[in-house]
């Protein structure tokens, strides 16, 4: 048994566009866009959903959206993605970065956020 929930909505911008990508989604959500410290690839848009980290991310690739799913089992998350018909692409740190069908980027997580957040928002699996 694990628990998973959606954690990240990340906004993903060519690293040349992230400031005036991240200058836009601020203005047109009406939130700060803050620097994250020490993941100078992440500018954070806080203050959207309770418990929802909403962020543009510089990438060296296309412009896209990608889902984070946080987890406190990233092994079994990601065999239950696989089941459902993700395919496992990369791996970056304590991350699986898997392409689901339609195509899109999701990227399975290691628990990170506040225990009393992940618990309000986490679905438990068998």
């Amino acid at each position: 048994m694990h628990r998973s929930r959606f954690s990240t909505l990340l906004i993903d911008v060519p690293t040349g566009e992230a400031a005036k990508a991240a200058d836009f989604w601020s203005g047109a959500l009406g939130v700060p866009a803050n620097p994250v410290e020490g993941e100078e690839q992440f500018i954070s848009l806080p203050g959207l959903l309770d418990g929802l980290t909403v962020a543009i991310q510089a990438v060296d690739d296309q412009a896209r959206y990608h889902l984070d799913i946080e987890t406190d089992d990233v092994d079994a998350e990601t065999a239950r993605l696989l089941a459902l018909g993700a395919v496992e692409i990369n791996r970056w740190l304590g991350c699986r970065i898997l392409r689901v069908p339609g195509g899109h980027i999701i990227c399975v997580i290691p628990l990170h956020s506040d225990p009393e957040v992940f618990a309000r928002n986490a679905k438990t699996w068998e």
